[in-house]
């Protein structure tokens, strides 16, 4: 099947509201502890979702498992692992910071090191982006979408200095930016882990698509395995934090205090549905790296990013998470939108030049 860069990104680009996205339902949930909900929607996105997925739209996946070596099995769940502590503190930067700041700077970090460590790591940094004009491109898109990201974080600065400690705290109630920076870059660094464990699963696409799977879903078979290892590090934290906290009951009914809405039901189906749609994010993820070209697979890195961030961003305007701020600080958020944008047509244009 023939690379289209420009589907690609807008594989990218449905991925990227997917992620974006994902944070809402928990939203509604009603008289759980974070462990209990974050556990409960990590078991659909990091086991169920997967494996029902590849089972359903991959050819002989248990032989394919069986047929991987065991060496790219340890790598791309070992990753996971490690991706799994970025996962952990992601959702604490969601509420330290909120959305749309929250994202911009974890996902910088981790649009950096995702993008840029697999071509030093193959040692082809040289040859693929500073001696070809596509790579040029490609680099300059990154660079811009690092810019996006800088731009973001200056919005989040003038919105803390613009508004006061009870202003930043209605819509954010647990805002800290100190706080949330911290567990923002190490959550980034971490996260960019998932990029390099696809990158170690690449053995799987080869054996699924030698057992006939399509070109457009060869890479969800190696989901399962980086997932794995995301949920095994999520899955000690919350048992922790239910044992410390004494939350194991809350998987069975809702604490005393009960609110109107609240119910171990409703609690379960958003969950569920924030689950599956952070699972989405990845499955959307696999299909544009399909279209990005074979040379230029690991911009599709900084496309994923920037898409979050984008939506985020737009999340954050219509959850009224910028609500109050002066103009200096919506021109920072405005400058943000254009900047990202420009970086996803720049990296996509890049790889249509690496093409042809």
């Amino acid at each position: 099947m023939a690379s289209n860069p420009f589907l690609g990104v807008l594989f990218h680009w449905i991925g990227g509201l997917a992620s974006a996205s994902f944070y809402i339902p928990y939203r509604g949930v009603r008289r759980w502890s974070w462990e209990t909900y974050w556990l409960v929607g990590g078991i659909v996105s990091w086991i169920v979702a997967p494996w029902l997925l590849a089972g359903l739209l991959t050819r002989d996946l248990f032989a394919v498992l069986h047929e991987t070596p065991a060496s790219t099995l340890f790598w791309a769940y070992f990753f996971g692992v490690l991706w799994g502590f970025g996962g952990l503190t992601f959702g604490l930067t969601m509420r330290y910071l909120g959305l749309s700041l929250g994202m911009a700077v974890a996902l910088g970090y981790t649009a950096i090191f995702g993008t840029l460590i697999p071509p030093l790591h193959d040692g082809n940094f040289r040859s693929l982006l500073l001696e070809q004009r596509s790579g040029i491109v490609i680099l300059i898109g990154v660079a811009v979408c690092v810019l996006g990201i800088a731009v973001a974080g200056a919005a989040g600065v003038s919105k803390e200095r613009e508004l006061s400690k009870e202003q930043q705290k209605e819509d954010i109630p647990e805002f800290n930016l100190k706080l949330g920076l911290a567990v923002a870059t190490f959550s980034g660094v971490m996260s960019s882990c998932f990029s390099f464990g696809l990158k170690a699963g690449d053995p799987i696409k080869a054996l699924t698509l030698a057992h006939g799977t399509s070109t457009m879903w060869q890479g969800l078979p190696v989901l399962i395995v980086v997932l794995a290892g995301g949920f095994t590090t999520n899955f000690a934290w919350c048992a922790i934090l239910n044992f410390r906290n004494r939350s194991f009951g809350e998987y069975l009914r809702i604490p005393a205090g009960r609110e109107v809405g609240a119910s171990v039901l409703r609690n379960y189906a958003l969950s569920a549905l924030a689950g599956l749609t952070w699972y989405m994010q990845f499955f959307f993820y696999t299909m544009g790296e399909t279209q990005m070209g074979a040379k230029y697979r690991f911009s599709s890195w900084t496309l994923h990013m920037a898409s979050i961030i984008i939506f985020s961003t737009l999340w954050g305007i219509a959850l009224h998470e910028w609500r109050g701020v002066g103009l200096r600080t919506k021109v920072l958020v405005f400058l943000t939108l254009l900047v990202l944008v420009s970086s996803t047509a720049i990296v996509g244009y890049g790889n249509l030049l690496s093409t042809r």
